[in-house]
């Protein structure tokens, strides 16, 4: 391992780093180990006042920069990130608990190629131009919205900052960004990689709990737009916030996403599928595929194969190249997912393998649960409609296509789907039917810059990763222009 948190960060405002004006600190752990990792600022209102104030100044200048040189910035700054790779890879590993297998491969790339992204497209932002009558000339301009105030999950933290800065920043938009408590290390990192790069007060970051920062940045007067990636409940507290203030929101919220397993899968391509769906990040993933249908044809050789692979996932130290599955965010999280363990065992779900905490000693201290497949599951149960965000799998038996769609469907989110069948049409027909912002066919959990990525239903609106992303930050203006020579004649 080549790189370490600092003992201690601090708030990052206005271009330079600035203590919390409560004075107080919070312990960010490793939660491999348990361990201190770092301490940041515990925040409050006062500190995203001071944030505000610097995003609205430096919008004057900045939201008038040309589409070139926000270009060369976004371009810039994939290029530092790209520089330290593997010391973002490690921290982000040290801090969420993830596989370095997985930051070194997944998070890092994705997150610089986000902002090499919206370099590119940025400068299609263009207005249209229409001739009203032949003295009349109407005209568009996108115009950036101003402050934005983004507010972070735990689970990706340096890929969804990217997700988020990298079109605000480029439409012209100055930012303040709140990370999770639990997950503020590879943003605090960034920010202080950007000091020389980013005019003062474009970017701002202020560390908190939800109550203490997310709340009065949500509801701050200040800000013109707000982006919040989490769970539902909280969404919708910050959609409350944004209503006060009329201002536009964009939302990706909680999912409980099928997966679907038709008899003539690829078997060995499916299997491998669905430990992606849902062990990716230890299942952390807002669209993991954590309701697995699979047919009756194929449902006791599937399953045997499947609890097979998952009791052959390695388990251990995220830092280790070989681990596949690392340690859940928190104590918090942990006992939520162990929790639900306990529910789906009382609600009649046989739970073929894992759910508990490894015997492994070296794993004792640390946040990790063994993967879990639960059979015997009926839709309803509490296991196949609520979000676990742990490495747990509900599989439901089917066999009338019908009625799996209506099942499938007949949950509150729509973030995520998957399905698995070599028939072109019935692949297309069920992605139709699917009510989800994103279907995946003979893959799942695959991104890409450029695909938009957002809900159905109760897992919000919006879309991210895209150049529909950009109309989100920036909002339209008409212009009319005049070109007579003479008065109308009406007065």
């Amino acid at each position: 391992m080549s790189v370490t948190a600092p003992r201690e960060y601090q708030h990052f405002i206005k271009g330079a780093w600035r203590k919390s004006e409560s004075g107080k600190t919070l312990d960010v752990l490793n939660p491999a180990t348990g361990e201190l990792l770092t301490r940041v600022p515990a925040g409050d209102a006062r500190d995203v006042d001071a944030a505000v104030a610097a995003a609205r100044e430096a919008f004057t200048t900045w939201g008038q920069t040309s589409p070139a040189e926000r270009q060369g910035i976004l371009l810039e700054i994939a290029n530092r990130i790209q520089k330290r790779a593997r010391d973002y890879a490690e921290l982000e590993t040290l801090n969420v608990g993830k596989p370095i297998r997985e930051t070194t491969n997944i998070d890092i790339p994705l997150a610089i190629d986000h902002y090499r992204y919206f370099a590119g497209v940025l400068r299609n932002l263009q207005g249209t131009t229409q001739t009203v009558d032949p003295t009349m000339l109407h005209l568009t301009l996108r115009e950036p919205l101003g402050v934005v105030g983004h507010i972070l999950p735990w689970n990706f933290p340096l890929l969804l900052a990217a997700w988020k800065l990298a079109p605000s920043l480029a439409s012209g938009n100055t930012v303040v960004m709140k990370p999770a408590e639990q997950t503020p290390v590879t943003l605090l990192e960034l920010a202080n990689d950007l000091r020389d790069l980013l005019p003062p007060g474009v970017l701002n970051v202020v560390t908190g709990y939800g109550p203490d920062v997310g709340a009065p940045l949500a509801s701050h007067p200040g800000v013109r737009k707000l982006s919040f990636t989490g769970e539902t409940t909280t969404g919708r507290l910050i959609l409350q916030y944004a209503s006060e203030n009329i201002v536009p929101a964009t939302m990706e919220l909680g999912g409980k996403s099928p997966h679907i397993i038709f008899p003539d899968a690829d078997v060995e391509r499916a299997i491998e599928g669905v430990m992606v769906g849902v062990f990716l990040n230890q299942g952390e993933v807002c669209s993991a595929g954590s309701r697995l249908f699979v047919h009756d044809a194929i449902y006791d050789r599937f399953m045997g194969k499947l609890v097979a692979k998952v009791k052959g996932l390695k388990i251990g130290n995220p830092m280790k190249e070989d681990t596949q599955l690392g340690a859940i965010v928190s104590r918090e999280q942990m006992e939520k997912v162990l929790s639900y363990i306990e529910i789906g065992k009382k609600e009649g779900a046989a739970l073929l393998c894992g759910g508990t905490r490894p015997t492994d000693p070296e794993l004792a201290k640390g946040f990790f649960v063994t993967p879990a497949v639960f059979g015997d599951v009926n839709n309803k149960m509490r296991i196949a409609q609520e979000e676990i965000f742990g490495p747990v799998v509900s599989v439901i038996r089917w066999n009338d296509y019908d009625a799996m769609i209506a099942e499938a469907n007949d949950i509150a989110y729509g973030l995520g789907a998957g399905l698995w069948t070599e028939t072109l049409p019935l692949a297309i027909k069920t992605a139709k039917a699917l009510q989800a912002g994103t279907v995946w066919i003979n893959t799942y959990n695959a991104l890409a810059a450029g695909a938009p990525f957002g809900g159905y239903k109760k897992s919000g609106f919006g879309r991210e990763c895209a150049f529909d992303t950009l109309l989100h930050y920036t909002q339209i203006k008409s212009v009319f222009v005049s070109t007579a020579e003479k008065p109308m004649g009406l007065y």
